[in-house]
């Protein structure tokens, strides 16, 4: 094992672990190389999901990979650890030491040689320096912070509905800032969740005492889609009584309300921002590596960073060009996807003394899940040049084939079959919203 090439994946988001799954599988089983997995969490859930587990409508228990076992079955190593460090010239990362809830440490820093590193570290909010944000806002950057948001919403609705019960004022004010794709889709399970909770004994609180608001910045919601599918998705936020306010900055948040830009002060108990992301800080600090204002690392279409060859990095994390375009990949699950794949043939090369791949995106369209109610979107995007809108029930196929291929790439056809067979009965067995 140690004279073999070692290849360094930091990040186990959709990119990653899909990454070392295929090195595992491919080098890792037959012991061409030396795979291991470095990240800070013990399971990985797909992003794409997390607003479904802070409303309640998605167990993440029953989705959630544990990595520890995967990296067995699939012949990588697991490091548990957060990477706060690189020294490039002895080719090593820094993994900062492990706590435990009560602080207490449980593994000190250590450090983890590599021949090949590979980062995917993923995204966080980026809430643009706005006054109170980090104070009163909630996030989804994480499971936990999604576990936390679905906690917080129980307890909103149990307390608003025992003060309906005494006749009290007990409107709740839950307001997202942001109307991407994240924010939208928030919206719509959020609307779900207040009109299935009565059925489960929460009665006094109807789902018109709900209110709830998307605040987007820019002069439409979804910006960075096609128009038709920005309009459609106003349509069908409006049909579940969600208010969209758009061409309304943010300027301040405060405990139990937002001040926009104009001065209007708008009442809000639960705050959720989704506006813009951003890399995470240490990257801006990292072995003197390339990065832009939003902490991405620069890289070549290659992926590799512009300043280490040994070094690559992809997803949401990685500022990427595309040829004939002045912006970068944009950061969304399905490039995270395509650029495990180009990687994956990158590094199987690099061992065999052959050029890496030239990395081109391939946008296979938009779609913007509304919940239970219906699905938008549009489909091929820049591979014929053309985009064809789709809706309701073919695109709601369309919208949840994305989850599966990525099942598919983690755990191959047969196994994701019985995993579609043990979702369909858990459904069937258990309440339609997570009421703890």
């Amino acid at each position: 094992m140690e004279n073999l090439h070692h290849i360094v994946v930091v990040g186990g988001g959709a990119g990653g672990l899909e990454l070392v799954t295929s090195l595992g599988n491919k080098l890792g089983k037959k012991n061409k190389a030396r795979i291991s997995l470095v990240d800070a969490g013990l399971t990985h859930v797909w992003k794409p999901l997390l607003h479904e587990v802070a409303s309640g409508s998605l167990d993440a228990s029953a989705n959630e990979i544990n990595y520890r076992a995967h990296a067995r079955k699939h012949h990588y190593e697991f490091q548990l650890g957060r990477m706060n460090g690189l020294d490039r010239a002895a080719k090593e990362i820094i993994i900062a030491p492990f706590l435990d809830e009560e602080g207490h440490e449980v593994v000190p820093e250590r450090r983890i040689q590599y021949d090949t590193l590979v980062i995917a570290v993923g995204s966080t909010a980026n809430d643009f320096g706005t006054p109170g944000a980090q104070e009163h806002c909630l996030f989804l950057d994480s499971l936990r912070q999604a576990r936390r948001f679905h906690n917080l919403m129980l307890n909103a609705f149990l307390r608003k509905n025992h003060e309906a019960n005494q006749g009290k004022p007990h409107t709740l004010n839950i307001s997202i800032i942001g109307a991407g794709a994240t924010g939208v889709e928030l919206a719509a399970e959020l609307r779900l969740a207040s009109r299935e909770l009565p059925v489960y004994g929460m009665n006094h609180l109807q789902s018109s005492d709900v209110s709830i608001s998307v605040i987007e910045a820019a002069d439409r919601i979804l910006p960075a889609l096609p128009g038709r599918l920005s309009a459609a998705a106003t349509r069908e936020l409006e049909r579940q009584k969600v208010k969209v306010l758009t061409g309304q900055p943010v300027s301040e948040v405060r405990e139990n309300s937002l001040v926009m830009k104009d001065g209007t002060e708008l009442p809000s108990e639960m705050t959720i921002w989704a506006a813009g992301i951003k890399a995470p800080p240490f990257l801006a600090e990292l072995g003197g590596l390339e990065t832009n204002r939003s902490n991405q690392l620069l890289v070549k279409q290659t992926l590799e960073t512009t300043r280490d060859t040994d070094i690559f990095a992809f997803g949401d994390c990685a500022a990427c060009p595309q040829p004939d375009s002045d912006h970068p990949v944009p950061p969304r699950a399905q490039a995270a996807h395509q650029q495990a794949d180009a990687l994956f043939k990158t590094l199987c090369n690099r061992l065999e003394g052959k050029d890496p791949v030239a990395f081109v995106y391939n946008d296979h369209g938009s779609l913007i899940n509304f919940s239970r109610y219906t699905t938008v979107g549009n489909l091929m995007g820049n591979l014929s040049g053309r985009s064809m809108y789709i809706e309701g029930k073919v695109a709601r196929l369309f919208y949840v084939s994305l989850y599966r291929m990525h099942q598919v790439a983690l755990h191959g056809f047969v196994r994701t079959g019985i995993i579609w067979l043990m979702d369909k009965i858990s459904r069937a067995m258990h309440p339609r919203l997570k009421l703890h």
